[in-house]
């Protein structure tokens, strides 16, 4: 939800040659043309002509834009590596400070949403390191350009009128309107949309300010959560151990049928928790396994990475005074480039295993995808990890 795709090298290239020399006036006034283009659309939203001429007047392209959207640790990172950071234990130790300072709130909050206090904290620290890291760039003016650069996308122009629509009901002043270089505001960091969608105020008032008030952005935070599909009667999932000889024949199933087969917690303790569950081996069989409830795929939509859904539930179990990781992260492991993940879902596709985007993005249904290839081609483990020997045996077949 809270990080949007980049604009794309070309651009970038294109937009930065246009802002140099003779070209700036030229893509300044075409910059003005795109936005006068958008009043209709933003008419149909409800933002009045007052609104709407105030907040583009003398508005200009932000240069920065296109090399800044360039940045996704959480897709390119190795998530070993990018977990390291993630949840390092001066964030922990910063993450538990702030349970403590708002625990009367979060109390509050809890009770009101059903969302735990330490998934609420961890979200926070996720998105702006507990209010650090919020960006101070002019929304509109960044979700302005993001949307005349790419006009083949919606997304951007629909969460341009979004942040008119915020100003045009008055309970947010222009100058609050900051975030990051994707229109990401406050320490929630939502874009527009989300903000009018899920911000909640703590004490019931009708601004919520997400930049100024962290009671305000953890109420937010969990509404979000809850509206997205939290359950209250659910952990996110947790780290387990696999006995020898486990049996790879799916990934999915009840905790109970995952338990009946000898799976137990990372510390040794009988599984708990009901409902469905996912396996998830980030580093195949030799690394640190995972159950995931239907919790962890809520957190997803907060940002559809593993790498940062995984980094939350584990900063919030730390911060709720838990330990580190049981399982080791194998040595030596050889990490996969974008490119070769997506000849790997480009080879599984061929075979009638995989039918989603070719992106070099490993989700659930490129694990899945991996899976079923494995058992075809009696591979064992058949882990669902896409793994060296996998793209050796789709690229040779």
């Amino acid at each position: 939800m809270t990080r949007l795709w980049c604009a794309g090298i070309c651009a970038a290239l294109l937009f930065a040659f246009a802002l140099c020399g003779p070209g700036r006036a030229e893509a300044d006034q075409g910059f003005q043309d795109f936005l006068q283009s958008l009043w209709p659309r933003a008419e149909a939203a409800g933002v009045s002509r007052a609104t709407f001429e105030a907040a583009c007047a003398g508005l200009t392209p932000d240069p920065s834009a296109p090399s800044a959207s360039a940045k996704q640790a959480e897709f390119d990172k190795p998530l070993k590596a990018y977990l390291a950071e993630a949840v390092s234990n001066a964030r922990v130790q910063r993450g538990r400070a702030a349970l403590g300072r708002w625990r009367s709130e979060l109390a509050s909050i809890s009770q009101r949403f059903g969302v735990p206090p330490a998934i609420i904290v961890a979200a926070w620290g996720m998105e702006t390191d507990f209010g650090a890291a919020k960006g101070g760039k002019d929304i509109v003016r960044t979700l302005g350009t993001l949307a005349w650069l790419r006009q083949d996308r919606d997304l951007f122009r629909d969460e341009f009128i979004a942040a008119l629509v915020i100003l045009d009901k008055g309970v947010v002043p222009r100058a609050k309107l900051q975030g990051s270089w994707a229109g990401a505001m406050g320490d929630p960091q939502f874009i527009p949309s989300a903000y009018l969608k899920y911000a909640a105020s703590f004490d019931g008032s009708a601004f919520a300010d997400i930049w100024d008030k962290p009671q305000d952005s953890l109420a937010s935070i969990a509404n979000f959560l809850r509206q997205s599909g939290w359950q209250a009667t659910l952990p996110w999932g947790m780290e387990v151990k696999l006995p020898p000889g486990f049996d790879f024949a799916s990934l999915h199933g009840s905790f109970g049928a995952f338990a009946a087969k000898g799976v137990v917690d990372a510390d040794g303790s009988p599984l708990r928790a009901e409902g469905d569950a996912t396996l998830f081996l980030p580093s195949g069989a030799s690394g640190p396994a995972f159950l995931l409830s239907d919790n962890y795929w809520v957190l997803k939509a907060y940002n559809n990475s593993d790498s940062y859904a995984l980094s939350l539930s584990l900063l919030a179990d730390r911060i709720d005074g838990g330990s580190e990781l049981k399982g080791r992260w194998p040595a030596g492991e050889t990490f996969l480039s974008r490119a070769n993940k997506s000849t790997i879902q480009r080879e599984l596709q061929k075979r009638g295993f995989y039918s989603g985007v070719i992106d070099g993005r490993f989700g659930q249904a490129s694990r899945d995808a991996i899976h079923a290839f494995q058992i075809a081609a009696k591979i064992s483990p058949a882990d669902g990890y896409g793994s060296p020997e996998v793209l050796r045996r789709l690229t040779a077949e």
